[in-house]
């Protein structure tokens, strides 16, 4: 049984949901330096998603649910993910990035993956606007962990998994994986990358060199 887990917001897209939702209360520039610091292993993923999350204290609801509706994947990423799933293959996606904006680019083209382990924005009781918090199992939790339990969960062993990421809180995952695959990675995480690929094609290459997937 193999197991492809992806991370999302500069892998499977390139949207960073942070910065969507920033552009909505003009802290847009602020996200996209907490987040390039994380990236680059500057500051701990944790505390970096806790000062986002923080500056979207305040954001209404429809806002939110606006930027979300903006999460894209990038080109050719549902038709992988779709070859994937019909070659038998366990897909997931591991991000700290937040459950709504993963399901809403899923659902916009048609595709899912068997497993999905991210974070939420919680609103205050009304439900009318977001509360500067953040919840869920990978903001202190590493992907290396998710993937074990993933793995542990179908019945796989680490060698048979294949971690895709970009940044530095994928780098946990991209050493314990089977295959560690580098999508356009920062510089402090390409040295841990097997392979680096640029595109979904070039990934898709990687998976059929590896057999994972077969020549159509």
């Amino acid at each position: 049984m193999t197991v492809v887990a992806f991370d999302f917001d500069g892998t499977l897209s390139d949207s960073e949901m942070t910065v969507l939702l920033g552009d909505r209360c003009d802290v847009a520039d602020d996200m996209t330096e907490i987040t390039e610091r994380a990236m680059n292993d500057e500051i701990g993923y944790a505390e970096s998603l806790r000062e986002r999350a923080a500056l979207l204290e305040g954001l209404p609801a429809d806002e939110a649910a606006a930027a979300f509706d903006e999460v894209e994947l990038r080109p050719g990423a549902a038709d992988l993910i779709a070859e994937l799933n019909e070659a038998g293959v366990t897909t997931a996606i591991l991000t700290g990035g937040f459950e709504r904006g993963v399901a809403a680019a899923l659902e916009r083209e048609g595709v899912a993956v068997d497993h999905i382990v991210s974070n939420r924005l919680p609103m205050t009781e009304d439900g009318t606007e977001l509360t500067g918090d953040v919840e869920g199992p990978l903001i202190e939790g590493t992907k290396d962990d998710a993937l074990a339990n993933l793995a542990d969960e179908v019945g796989a062993v680490m060698a048979e998994t294949v971690a895709i990421g970009d940044g530095a809180n994928d780098l946990p995952m991209l050493q314990v994986a089977g295959l560690s695959i580098g999508f356009q990675p920062k510089p402090a995480v390409e040295p841990h990358c097997e392979v680096v690929a640029t595109s979904m094609a070039e990934v898709r290459e990687t998976l059929l060199e590896r057999g994972i997937l077969e020549q159509s």
